[in-house]
């Protein structure tokens, strides 16, 4: 896979549809469904084995992929806006569901995300401005561990800034907007 420069343009997907894909515990994906493939600009065959992070945008901080890998590890569901990268360097935004799969012996055997068209109201007045802040926060340190630290604390003051749990702000913006 190649990566190139993002290019600014915003590509979008009908509301009424799902983005939907399957990884492995490592993060591989497993299956992509068609509009997946369609949005990001990749053939599924393109797409299965690689890391999900191969739709990574670099506007998004760190601190927002820890949280979420941190969640769906330990078997708990997560929902998250996430800024995605097109294979021709555009972005696409999504409100994404993430979930553990599991075995019959309750085990997590991958993980399954299921992503919307986010809430735009949401997306200008509240996810944007945070995850700029929280990317120049990222930024300001050279050390990538110390940039992650710095960025999930500053996830983490602006949670609980709200006195609400991720979860639970996630929705309360959903519903605010």
């Amino acid at each position: 896979m190649r990566h190139v420069t993002p290019s600014g343009r915003e590509a979008f997907f009908p509301a009424s549809e799902l983005i939907v894909s399957k990884t492995d515990t490592k993060g591989r994906l497993t299956y992509a469904n068609r509009l997946f493939c369609d949005v990001a600009g990749y053939s599924e065959a393109e797409l299965i084995g690689q890391p999900h992070n191969v739709i990574r945008h670099p506007d998004m901080p760190r601190a927002v992929f820890k949280l979420l890998w941190d969640a769906v590890q330990q078997g708990r569901e997560i929902f998250a806006y996430v800024k995605n990268m097109t294979r021709n360097g555009d972005h696409y935004w999504v409100f994404a569901h993430v979930t553990p799969s599991f075995d019959g012996a309750g085990r997590i055997v991958g993980y399954h995300s299921n992503r919307r068209a986010p809430d735009r109201g949401v997306l200008e007045g509240a996810i944007i401005p945070l995850y700029a802040d929280i990317l120049r926060t990222e930024r300001s340190h050279r050390n990538a561990k110390d940039a992650l630290s710095a960025g999930s604390r500053a996830l983490s003051d602006f949670v609980a800034s709200r006195k609400a749990s991720y979860d639970e702000l996630m929705f309360s913006l959903k519903s605010a907007a």
